[in-house]
């Protein structure tokens, strides 16, 4: 059965797609490394950067080593939200400004999610702040990130080492819904 996140998630890259029409309809290209392959890279290289474009995970990304470490459950939207497809950030506007979702570039890069996620753990609990799981971040200058409550699903705008300042959305496919593609291009120095 596909979660709500999963459709929003679908939605959005289809919206994104479709925004960047004009210029083939590419997702923004990414820095290359030979060291870091996807699933999601499409041809070779140019000038440093690889096109790539989201590909549905053949297999779902694995939380029970989380879970058993944290002994809790992770909630069902952050599993559907990083287990969904491999691909590059995808950078976004809503109402309050922008933001750049985090996904899953690889394998690997699911294995750093999780020693993140320990330690991001590990400092909720120390502080005695509700556990949340970090999804995207916002402003290039700004130290605030937005995360799901691992409790209720609701999506929060947080700064590192502080009690989540407010809720954003009830849940993590509602405010997926209401994103705007932005097709920022990376810089080249």
């Amino acid at each position: 059965m596909v979660s709500n996140v999963e459709t929003a998630l679908a939605d959005f890259m289809q919206r994104f797609k479709s925004a960047a029409a004009g210029s083939g309809g590419a997702f923004p290209p990414q820095k290359f490394d030979p060291d870091w392959p996807s699933p999601c890279r499409i041809g070779a290289p140019a000038a440093g950067y690889i096109r790539w474009e989201p590909v549905p995970q053949s297999q779902t990304t694995d939380f029970r080593g989380l879970e058993n470490a944290l002994e809790l459950e992770i909630h069902k939207d952050i599993k559907a939200y990083y287990g969904s497809y491999w691909c590059g950030a995808l950078e976004a506007t809503a109402e309050e400004g922008h933001v750049s979702l985090i996904q899953m570039w690889n394998p690997q890069d699911f294995d750093r999610l999780i020693e993140n996620l320990i330690g991001h753990a590990m400092a909720k609990r120390r502080l005695k702040h509700p556990f949340t799981v970090f999804v995207a971040t916002t402003e290039a200058d700004s130290e605030l990130f937005l995360s799901v409550d691992n409790d209720t699903g609701g999506v929060l705008l947080e700064e590192p080492g502080c009690p989540p300042r407010r809720q954003v959305d009830e849940n993590l496919a509602s405010f997926i819904d209401r994103l705007t593609p932005c097709l920022a291009q990376p810089k080249i120095y």
